[in-house]
């Protein structure tokens, strides 16, 4: 059994969602962990656990971030967290499909992403790193996240689909 643990430094944990249903936000946890158990070369029984630092969200807007912070959105002060854990990676084509339990404030739901394992490599320090990119959609009402508001001809101000994109490179550990 193999254990990798998430290198920050060449991972991205992002999110999107369109503003006024004409353009898209893009967003970022900046502080986060994750670890990776596998036995297999494939990884196909892979175990994955994550966390993301709510605090850390960052929009490139301080007003937006400290809202999202808030109780209209992640509640970042009663739920600091967020988790997934998964259930199962199954092949699918040329990937994978992801499933696991997301837990955003107290709502736990199960996600599907579809997974792609870009391979591995072993750097120049001697250390083997393993690369994958995931993407999905979820509802953000489902979780919580409930905050609405409409504008005057009457269109949505933030969609409920939140578009998830990974991009992580793991570092084995033993």
């Amino acid at each position: 059994m193999a254990t990798y643990k998430i290198d920050a430094a060449h991972s991205d944990i992002l999110f999107k969602v369109k503003h006024l249903m004409i353009t898209t936000v893009t967003g970022q946890f900046k502080n986060f962990d994750a670890t990776l158990t596998a036995s297999s070369e494939d990884f196909s029984d892979a175990q994955i656990s994550f966390t993301a630092d709510v605090n850390s969200i960052d929009t490139r807007s301080e007003q937006r971030d400290g809202h999202l912070k808030s109780n209209d959105f992640f509640n970042a002060e009663q739920f600091p967290e967020l988790k997934f854990t998964s259930t199962s990676l199954t092949k699918s084509g040329d990937g994978y499909i992801l499933k696991g339990d997301l837990t955003i404030r107290d709502v736990t739901k199960t996600v599907e992403l579809k997974a792609d394992y870009n391979g591995a490599m072993v750097d120049p320090w001697g250390q083997k790193k393993v690369g994958f990119e995931a993407e999905g959609t979820i509802k953000r009402k489902e979780f919580g996240l409930s905050w609405d508001a409409v504008t005057e001809a009457g269109g949505v101000v933030v969609s409920d689909d939140v578009k998830l994109q990974l991009n992580v490179q793991f570092v084995q550990q033993n």
